[in-house]
């Protein structure tokens, strides 16, 4: 069952690259084991994947266009623009992919001012992460406005930093991201645990060299070399990770 938590509404932080909270960011003592912990958003933290298929719907309905259903696999993980991009050429709409993405952005806000739905164990392991000073990054290929408005919700304070879609050059399922926050945090990406629910974001994150938890959500994920795929983040703890650092593949 997921946990609801009423959305509190934007909170600004200083601008930049990422954005970055006043929590310590130091590694490992050993610098072997796990250094940091870095999150996806959307479907792995909250529960919000269908939001944004219902909105693209909406949208789309609005412009007189029906979506098939099947695209929904296609769209889910990935960043805006490629989204938006695909859904456009499928349709035929008549709206740019600028108005499209307002519009998109527009929609997914309206819903998560009410509510931002967590995913099952979400809550508890990033208290855990929080209370063990676990360096922790968000990572998300959503924009910069939508992911301050769920961290608004959720708690910055959970997080190091965090590291949205608009903000870098090439988002997932390229490394650039997770490269990135492992910058950002002085860690080794190796030395990184990253938790995932696509495989637009588990691509992103083995190409960066992390170690990969999948947690599916729209579409399955196979296991693979430093990929564990698990069904709930309710599996997850501090100790997991651990283990998990220190399996050879």
């Amino acid at each position: 069952m997921t946990s609801t938590v009423p959305a509190l509404g934007t909170q600004s932080q200083s601008a930049g690259s990422t954005r970055a909270t006043t929590r310590a960011t130091t590694p490992s003592a050993d610098g072997s084991g796990l250094q940091a912990v870095l999150l996806d958003m959307d479907g792995t933290l909250v529960d919000t994947e269908g939001f944004w298929w219902d909105v693209e719907v909406e949208v789309f309905a609005a412009l007189g266009h029906t979506l098939d259903e099947s695209w929904r696999h296609v769209v889910v993980g990935g960043p805006m623009s490629r989204s938006a991009g695909f859904l456009l050429e499928a349709t035929g709409a008549s709206v740019s992919l600028a108005e499209l993405t307002d519009l998109l952005n527009q929609g997914f806000e309206d819903r998560i001012d009410h509510a931002v739905p967590l995913m099952p164990g979400a809550a508890r392991l990033l208290a855990e992460l929080s209370a063990h000073r676990v360096p922790t990054a968000l990572v998300s290929a959503s924009h910069r406005r939508i992911i301050d408005r769920v961290l608004a919700a959720i708690g910055p304070q959970h997080f190091a930093l965090s590291v949205a879609g608009d903000e870098v050059a090439r988002t997932k399922p390229h490394p650039d991201p997770y490269l990135l926050a492992a910058s950002r945090l002085g860690v080794d990406p190796a030395r990184c645990a990253v938790v995932e629910d696509t495989a637009t974001g588990v691509a992103a994150a083995e190409a960066a060299g992390c170690r990969v938890v999948a947690v599916p959500s729209v579409a399955p994920i196979p296991p693979a070399p430093r990929r564990t795929v698990v069904t709930s983040l309710e599996e997850v703890d501090l100790p997991f990770l651990h283990r998990l650092m220190a399996c050879p593949n």
